[in-house]
């Protein structure tokens, strides 16, 4: 590649990037994009029947279902005369391509006119029928989970793990009855086709799943309670579309692994800190990534030239005392040699409990009712209580390091120290590993310019000001100083 396709190709990144007044390229904004659901499972396993049962519960969200069925290939002629050894469980028989299209437009706000396949034909008939871009996608489909390129596109999975038996039996009702074949047919087809696909394609696409009904539709607790996992993972969600500033890890299983483990409260002192370093790992590199950064072309030992980038150097962490310490090593294993200050805010309670931030101390006596007032009260009692930041700082772009955001009061605290030495708000990361949306709400609304990093958003605050679910006292299972 020569200097002058590297220059158009660079000209290029630059005009669709925004570029700060220091000349600096800024990391771009993800776009705000629906949230998808993918539900699959085997043939007559009940998948449309918890689509139905999650739409009338999501009511009050604009919900649109889209079906995998709709994307089958028209039969040609010559096809149709040999349909019954026709294997329409194959991801073959599926147009991926087009369902792929279709679903990239709905992502990203188009409409987009779905085929309207009929199974009696087994082609495609009339114009299809237009959906609409919604706040929340199903996807349902015996497949749908098979292809990485679909998975990739949803934000929440689900297998829908039916027996077999009962499974054969519905869909001997469904074929005869809604489809107009012969029992005989419909077995034929089964032993040949749909159990074999069932076993090489459907059933291993399971392990990709994040959660697995058994009995489908027939298990209302497996329901409801992916419902309230539906619900808080929106409540997530929405908070990103809220505020364009906040960003989360994309989760993995290795993600919800690390999650489980330091969350439990059976975990011991050794686990906690071995998952908790992995995970603050994370966090800190992700951070990274929202840095600006400079073009650079470098020459590989094989003498091509590489068109790469520079992130900015001028950087430093700030830790808030002691839960932040705890994110200091990846800090420093990421960034050699970084400059990194701390921040200590205390605060008395008014039964005598200390008040650190993003920690489960204000007096348990308070309500829920009252939480608002629970929040001024921990504002106006913390204090700063100790500061040792670079003395450069202002020219800085900072890493501000505290692993819980509960209600965001110590957060803002630091934030404003910050910016009291000069720091533009615009160049401050918040790291966090956990935060709940009361905390983001109290930042965002008060620094809409600086970039909140974390790997879960939280369910709520309980009237303690500890984050539900939560991980505990961070810092004490972290140390090791728990009474």
């Amino acid at each position: 590649m020569d200097s002058e396709i590297l220059s158009t190709l660079n000209n290029n990144i630059k005009n669709h990037l925004p570029v700060q007044s220091n000349g600096l390229i800024s990391a771009p904004d993800p776009p705000q994009q629906p949230f998808v659901i993918g539900v699959a499972g085997g043939t007559a396993s009940g998948k449309t029947t918890v689509c139905n049962m999650i739409i009338s519960q999501l009511h009050d969200q604009r919900v649109v279902l889209v079906n995998q069925d709709s994307f089958y290939h028209s039969l040609s002629d010559s096809t149709l005369t040999q349909v019954y050894d026709y294997n329409f469980d194959h991801p073959d028989a599926f147009n991926t391509e087009l369902l792929l299209s279709c679903m990239e437009k709905l992502k990203n706000g188009r409409a987009v006119d779905i085929p309207n396949y009929d199974f009696q034909t087994h082609k495609r008939i009339g114009p299809g029928w237009k959906v609409n871009p919604s706040d929340i996608i199903i996807l349902e489909g015996i497949l749908v989970l098979h292809d990485p390129r679909v998975r990739d596109l949803m934000n929440m999975k689900i297998f829908v793990d039916t027996d077999s038996d009962l499974r054969l039996a519905r869909r001997i009702q469904r074929d005869t009855v809604e489809r107009g074949r012969n029992i005989q047919n419909v077995l034929d087809q089964y032993a040949r086709s749909v159990k074999p696909s069932f076993e090489e394609f459907i059933l291993p696409s399971k392990k990709y799943a994040d959660v697995i009904i058994p009995r489908g539709g027939d298990n209302d607790v497996a329901i409801d309670l992916i419902i309230q996992h539906i619900r808080a993972k929106l409540g997530q969600h929405h908070l990103c579309k809220i505020y364009p500033n906040v960003s989360v890890i994309h989760s993995t299983f290795q993600m919800r692994g690390m999650h489980t483990l330091v969350r439990d409260v059976k975990t011991t002192k050794h686990d906690f800190v071995f998952y908790a370093d992995r995970l603050i790992r994370l966090v800190v590199e992700h951070g990274l990534g929202h840095l600006p950064f400079t073009e650079k072309q470098i020459t590989t030992p094989t003498g091509s030239v590489y068109p790469g980038v520079v992130f900015c150097k001028r950087l430093c962490g700030v830790s808030v005392i002691r839960s932040g310490e705890s994110m200091e090593n990846a800090l420093r294993a990421c960034c050699k040699g970084i400059k990194i200050g701390k921040i200590l805010i205390h605060g008395e309670g008014n039964n005598g409990r200390q008040v650190r931030g993003g920690n489960c101390t204000m007096p348990h006596s308070l309500s829920l009712s009252l939480l608002h007032i629970t929040f001024q009260i921990t504002a106006m009692l913390l204090q700063l209580i100790y500061e040792k930041l670079p003395a450069d700082i202002s020219s800085r772009h900072v890493l501000l390091l505290d692993p819980v955001l509960a209600s965001g009061n110590s957060a803002v605290k630091a934030i404003n120290l910050l910016l009291s030495k000069g720091v533009v708000e615009s160049n401050i990361i918040f790291l966090n590993l956990i935060a709940a949306p009361q905390g983001i709400h109290v930042v965002c609304k008060k620094f809409p310019k600086l970039k909140i990093v974390t790997s879960e958003i939280d369910v709520t605050l309980d009237e303690d000001l500890c984050v539900i679910p939560g991980m505990g006292e961070f810092g004490d299972r972290y140390f090791g100083t728990n009474n």
